[in-house]
């Protein structure tokens, strides 16, 4: 670790723990100079280090100060979900937010788009072009079904990070973590089956059970914590449930990380009634803490956990590269992948390998959770800022995506058509549910940089918002005035 990480990490703990307030003025960049027998560049590198993570303000001419702690909005409820197995509707809404491609006129604030524009991708770009170009037939050729072995070898290295010691030969590459969790349902559960899922839940698995002609059955979940186990434990005792499905580390939507004992007692559920866990993790490596979270898979001692994740939201989605460690499920998954994409492409998972051993890619995950921290920040000030009084907004611990719920009866696909006229986009809160619930939620990406143009397109929704708020209320009120007596 470098000085002015230990540095910054040495004044962010003190700034934790108290030692200076909201307001205070930090140390000047000489007298930490001499107290710390450093170079002034070197605080000054410091300085901006916790910038990134907010928690110091330059004032011109004055030094660094500590942010003054501003008033956070109310968290969004704890979802009260049916608790009984239903199938899956609102794929009309997931198709129209996924087939409009990037780009363009429209700012597509509901994709779950990373930032892509960072020059710590450079060198993987690079490494692409480079390999394109010196025209090896291996790169052309079919690799091998569980994917490429120098992948293999550094996503064991990687899981390290979060608690998992597997073996190159229990890991299979896949076409994006889309496919992982596929072939993970695939690989325990058959037509008519039950899964268990945090609620809200990705809307891509919502699909992948509505596909196979599975049933979801959704628990309540805490923005904070992640899904209730009482509610999980009581439906394992009155449902035939196949598998747990759940992100619990920064999870998408609500960005919340599963404390270490939940995590425990999740698994210590699972092996009691002998179901699967499906962890995706495709977000994990993005927590703003460090180290970053455990895996449920780290505590897995029978192989029951299937851990799903990929590329796509640390680097970028075009890449397709993904991997699965499936455990006790690993000929059922090769089987499952011969049958559908067979083996995965060859040249980006060489690229990546070159990328992640020549160094570049801890550089990168570093540069992005610091910048994902500070969007979010940003992006709940203005929340706060322009949306309607009441709003209830996550907290997300990683990530870069932020869960807003407002009032019962706010229509937010209704929220989508009104915007269409701006050229933005949401994604609306029912495509996270089986049942179509959380219509009056909506989901919005933070992963791009905090421009004047983006503040004014928040800006626009929220006003959206509230005429429709405002619309709501003026027809309730009218009801009232005709049923009055």
């Amino acid at each position: 670790m470098t000085l002015y990480v230990n540095l910054a990490e040495l004044l962010g703990a003190r700034i934790e723990q108290g030692l200076y307030r909201p307001g205070d003025r930090l140390p000047s960049v000489r007298a930490l100079s001499l107290e710390h027998g450093v170079s002034l560049s070197t605080v000054q590198q410091a300085y901006r280090h916790l910038e990134d993570q907010g928690l110091a303000t330059p004032k011109p001419k004055s030094g660094y100060f500590v942010p003054q702690a501003r008033q956070q909005p109310a968290l969004p409820m704890v979802s009260r979900a049916a608790q009984r197995p239903v199938d899956i509707s609102q794929w009309d809404q997931v198709l129209e937010l996924i087939s409009r491609p990037p780009g363009g006129d429209v700012l597509q604030l509901g994709r779950g788009m990373p930032d892509i524009s960072s020059p710590t991708l450079k060198p993987l770009l690079r490494t692409l072009s480079r390999m394109s170009r010196r025209q090896e037939v291996k790169e052309l050729s079919y690799g091998s079904l569980y994917g490429d072995p120098g992948l293999r070898a550094q996503l064991s290295r990687l899981m390290l990070d979060s608690g998992c010691q597997i073996a190159i030969e229990e890991i299979v590459t896949t076409t994006g973590c889309h496919e992982a969790l596929s072939v993970a349902i695939r690989a325990v559960c058959e037509p008519g089956d039950i899964v268990a899922v945090d609620s809200p839940s990705f809307h891509g698995v919502m699909q992948a059970l509505k596909g196979y002609g599975m049933k979801a059955l959704e628990l309540p979940t805490d923005p904070l914590t992640g899904i209730s186990l009482e509610a999980l434990e009581l439906a394992l005792e009155q449902w035939p449930i196949k598998a747990i499905q759940l992100t619990p580390n920064c999870n998408n939507p609500l960005g919340y990380i599963m404390p270490e004992a939940n995590k425990r007692a999740l698994l210590a559920l699972a092996q009691r009634y002998d179901v699967a866990i499906i962890e995706d993790d495709v977000y994990g490596e993005l927590a703003y803490s460090y180290p970053r979270p455990r895996s449920i898979k780290s505590f897995d001692e029978d192989g029951r956990v299937l851990f799903c994740s990929s590329f796509s939201k640390t680097l970028a989605p075009g890449l397709r590269a993904g991997w699965i460690a499936p455990g006790r499920y690993l000929q059922q998954v090769l089987h499952l992948k011969y049958m559908s994409t067979g083996m995965a492409a060859q040249l980006p998972q060489l690229a990546l390998a070159e990328y992640i051993a020549s160094g570049h890619y801890e550089p990168h995950l570093r540069r992005m959770r610091s910048q994902y921290m500070r969007n979010r920040d940003c992006m709940i000030d203005w929340v706060s800022r322009y949306f309607p009084a009441g709003t209830r907004v996550s907290r997300p611990q990683g990530g870069f995506m932020l869960w807003l719920e407002l009032p019962k009866g706010f229509d937010s696909q209704r929220l989508n058509r009104v915007l269409q006229p701006y050229n933005i986009q949401i994604a609306p809160g029912s495509i996270f549910s089986a049942a179509g619930k959380y219509r009056n939620c909506l989901r919005i990406n933070y992963a791009g940089q905090p421009t004047p143009a983006l503040e004014q397109s928040i800006r626009q929704v929220g006003e959206c918002v509230a005429a429709l708020l405002a619309e709501q209320q003026l027809v309730h009120n009218s009801a009232e005035v005709a049923v009055t007596p």
